[in-house]
Order: C-alpha cells, then structure tokens, then sequence
C-alpha cells in the first residue's frame, strides 16, 4: 500500500515529510515523495522512492521577498506579485502531479501549496487522503493567519482567515481548472475549504500543541499532533574545523537565515552579523544559507549545512529567520532564540517564541541594526530564565511524538485494505462525483 507525500517549498518546508515519510517506511508502508528534483538525493537517502515535480525552490521568490528594503507600498506590491507566481507555478505541478499518481498510490498525504490539488486528485482516483502543513491555516479567532499581521481581536482574526480562502490568498488554492481534468466538481478555493469542512478530511498540523495550541473553533478532523522531525542519516560527521572552533572557547552564538536572504543583500548582512556578533562580545558560528554569507572577524566561524539536531544543542543561541522548522528545532535544542523575520509565516513565529518565553526579542530583518542585535543576543546568553525555559519547552517536546500520531491516522486510511486498482486517471472521463457542486458549497 503506497504512500504517496506530495510536497513543495524550500528545505526547511520539506524536511519534515521526508522525516515523516521515514516513520512511515518504518511501520511497514512504501513511501514515495513527489518533490523537486532538489531534494531527490535526500528523499532517496531516507528509503523513499523519489518521485520529480518540475521546478526550483530558490526560485520561489522567497529571498525576493525578505530583502533588505525599506517598509512602504511597494511591499504590497511585491506580495501581489510573489503569489501569482506562486499560483502560476501550482497549476504548472498540475501535470506533474497526476504523474507521479499514476505510478501507484494508495493514500495522497497532500502538503504545501499543492494541498488542495492533492485533495481533488484524491477524490478523482478514488482513493483516500489527508492534509499536512506546517503552519497553521485554518480561519480561527485565537489568532491571525500567519502572515505577519498582528492580532486583530477573536471576529476579526476569523473573519481574515475566512478572507484569504475566499480570495484565494492563501498557499492551499484550488483550481477549477484542474477539477475539470480530472473530472470532479470545479471548485475554487473557498468551496474546497468548506467541503472539506463537510467531510472532516483528516488535517494534521506538525508542530506541538505546547507552542500553538489547537483553538477550540477549528472543526473536528483538524489536529495538531506535533513536530515531524527530519530524517538524520546515520554516521554523518562534522567537519574538523567545526569540532576545532567548538573546543576552542565557550558556546558560540549560532547565525543563519536559511532561505530567508537573498544574494543580493550578501554584503549587507553579513556586515550586519558581523557588527552585532562583535558587539556582543560572543563567538559566533554563521551558516550561510541561500544568501551565500560571508562573515569574518575574530572568534566567527562561516559555514554551510550543519544538521540542526547536531549544531544547535552546542551553542548558546540561536539567530535564525524564523521558519518553521527552524522554530521547532531551536525549541528542540533547547537554547534561546533570538530572531530576524522576513515575511510571511516569519513574524508569527517570532511572537509565539517570546510568548513562550524562549526568546528576549525579535528584529524584522530589513529594520534590524547591529546595535539592537547585539543586546538581544546578549539578553539571550546573558539571563538564565531564557535557558531554563527553552529547556523545559525541550524536555516538553521530547515527549511529543507527532510522526506517530500521524501515522496511526494513516493506518486507519488504509484500514480495512482497499481492493487493488491501478492509479491511472483518465482526464477525458468523468467520476460519479462530477456533477458541478453549487456555488455556495
């Protein structure tokens, strides 16, 4: 019975259903991932079976978004145009999509931006499915959509939620035009929304219920398990130089933004590290990331990827871009947090890690200077109740198993075993669900 996970996004976006899609390998299911060919090395190294969706991930437009630019109307704009492209890519995956069903699929665990397609691909084979996200989407009064806007009070942070799906501006989109290929009802997004809302289609939110807990108002079929963490291939070893840096002094202070800067703001940035870091009076290790940082100076160290499972439980801080996986592993390591958000689901992290009280602050990365960025850190290294509190939130989610929840959920998809029938969809036929739904859902 195949799994089938498709996925899109950067690799902080990915990581965790490659993590996912391991546990699922290990209580007995072949696994495959539709993803970008990116990520092909890391799927196939985890034991799942690579599946290829075209397209490049850092060329989503996420480093466009979090440059380093003054705060003013050419933000909107540039959101505007972020997702149309973003919508333009999804309906390119629509063809890759039914690809990669058609070499075999038992169950659709449907993520990213393509949730929603997944959803009708699903229903067209047949066959069952579930979503998977990483932030929490659904319209709900305890907080705002994660998109950066502070809370507006219970009706208006609902009535928000409510808005991005009925205007499409949100990552799960539908199309109509892709429901009529494969002969299911045409829906947009808010109808898919509320009949999913109908079915309780099973809804999984990796991220633990002690950092957001499930509102109240969010209808049955949505739970919020906890964290899927990524696959660690066994004997990976770090670099001499690493080791060496590490031995040579106290805890550094971990830098890095993963995906969240952009080439172009190079310089800039890592001027801005290096300036905050001395400061500080800390030593510091910088990964790179995508905007290919190069920070110099005494007591730093510059490098590339470093898995976090190993790096951040050495180091007295965390400085990071605020992703979600980020998030979820500072909060793993069990060391404060300070942080530099960019866009979108970035700034809700950011208040959630000071409400829990494992970070002293945060700075949006194009208004942050060196001299705010210093004392946080130092705030950071310097008061013990941030240590102690990121500890307990470790010990808390070391208990936490969200992988195996979500694989319980799966064996009960799959439970009694369905019959065996090929997956291969014919886009010219049409299901016994096709008669269009009514507008109103």
């Amino acid at each position: 019975m195949t799994v089938l996970i498709l996925t899109t996004g950067t690799h902080g976006d990915i990581a965790p259903f490659i993590g996912l899609g391991r546990r699922l390998r290990e209580s007995g299911y072949p696994v495959a991932i539709a993803t970008y060919a990116a990520f092909a090395e890391q799927v196939r190294a985890s034991g799942a079976e690579f599946r290829r969706l075209t397209g490049d991930p850092s060329r989503l437009g996420v480093a466009e978004q979090g440059r380093l630019k003054k705060p003013g109307p050419g933000d909107t704009l540039r959101a505007g145009r972020w997702l149309k492209n973003i919508a333009q890519h999804v309906e390119e995956l629509s063809g890759d999509l039914v690809a990669a069903a058609r070499q075999g699929a038992d169950l659709l665990l449907c993520c990213g931006l393509t949730t929603f397609h997944g959803y009708h691909l699903a229903k067209a084979l047949g066959i069952p499915s579930m979503g998977l996200a990483l932030q929490p989407l659904h319209p709900t009064g305890d907080f705002p959509p994660p998109i950066g806007t502070p809370s507006l009070g219970r009706r208006a942070n609902r009535a928000l939620g409510q808005l991005m799906f009925t205007t499409g501006l949100t990552p799960w989109r539908s199309s109509p035009r892709f429901c009529r290929e494969l002969g299911v009802p045409a829906l947009t997004t808010a109808q898919t929304l509320r009949r999913t809302a109908r079915e309780r289609w099973p809804v999984h939110y990796g991220f633990s219920p002690t950092v957001v807990r499930r509102p109240a108002d969010w209808r049955p079929g949505i739970e919020v398990v906890g964290y899927w963490w990524p696959y660690e291939p066994p004997g990976w070893q770090p670099p001499q130089e690493l080791v060496d840096f590490l031995d040579a002094g106290p805890e550094p202070v971990r830098v890095g933004l993963g995906s969240g800067g952009d080439p172009r703001d190079r310089a800039e940035i890592s001027a801005l590290l290096a300036t905050a870091l001395r400061k500080a009076g800390v030593r510091g290790i910088v990964q790179s990331g995508w905007a290919g940082l190069e920070v110099t100076g005494d007591d730093i160290l510059t490098l590339g990827d470093v898995p976090h499972r190993w790096l951040f439980p050495r180091t007295a801080a965390v400085v990071h871009h605020v992703g979600a996986g980020t998030t979820g592993a500072g909060l793993r390591a069990g060391v404060p947090a300070v942080t530099l958000p960019t866009f979108g689901d970035a700034p809700f992290w950011a208040r959630r890690l000071v409400a829990l009280g494992a970070s002293p602050g945060y700075l949006p990365l194009n208004k942050a200077d060196p001299d705010q960025l210093a004392r946080l850190i130092r705030a950071a290294v310097d008061r013990p109740g941030y240590r102690t509190r990121s500890r307990q939130l470790a010990a808390t989610l070391a208990a936490e198993d969200g992988a195996g929840r979500t694989v319980a959920t799966v064996q009960r998809l799959l439970d009694p075993p369905r019959p065996h029938r090929p997956t291969t969809i014919d886009l010219g036929a049409r299901t016994p669900e096709a008669d269009r739904e009514a507008p109103g859902g």
